[in-house]
């Protein structure tokens, strides 16, 4: 999948390939285009969110690890979904991850290298509120970090 091309400050909300909202990231000011697929959303449990074909798109910053610091051999592709990890717990662990996945121009990107890429989280009540202006994530592959993504 090519990257899309959305403003770099806004949240976009889709559901079944439809946009039904966006979220200006430094604000949060909301523009609601389906106002009953919205409220559905806003009141849906977990589980039928998982029934949905609906995704949160972003703009970041990805940089991945160098292989010297214990990132990845080789590089990845456009469409490489990577754990999202936006919580550790006291001890150190993966609070949760999250599904999701990665679209930039270009041919790779490897280890030690940052690019501005499109990325697509599976839609979860519980990831939107992660999703700010500035925030940092961590991108694993099992327990070990390989990069990490900053919302622009």
């Amino acid at each position: 999948m090519a990257a899309v091309d959305h403003p770099k400050n806004e949240l976009h909300l889709y559901i079944n390939n439809r946009l039904v909202y966006k979220r200006r990231l430094d604000t949060d000011e909301l523009e609601i285009f389906d106002s009953a697929a919205y409220e559905k959303y806003r009141l849906a449990s977990q589980e039928e969110l998982l029934a949905v074909n609906g995704m949160l798109i972003v703009k970041a910053t990805i940089k991945l690890t160098s292989t010297e610091n214990g990132g990845r051999k080789t590089g990845i592709i456009s469409g490489y979904r990577p754990n999202h990890v936006f919580e550790y717990t006291a001890e150190g662990k993966l609070q949760r991850t999250y599904i999701g996945d990665i679209n930039f121009e270009g041919e790779k990107l490897m280890p030690g290298e940052e690019t501005i890429a499109t990325v697509r989280l599976h839609l979860t009540k519980q990831v939107e509120k992660y999703l700010t202006k500035g925030r940092i994530w961590w991108l694993h592959e099992g327990p070990n970090i390989i990069g990490e993504a900053e919302i622009l």
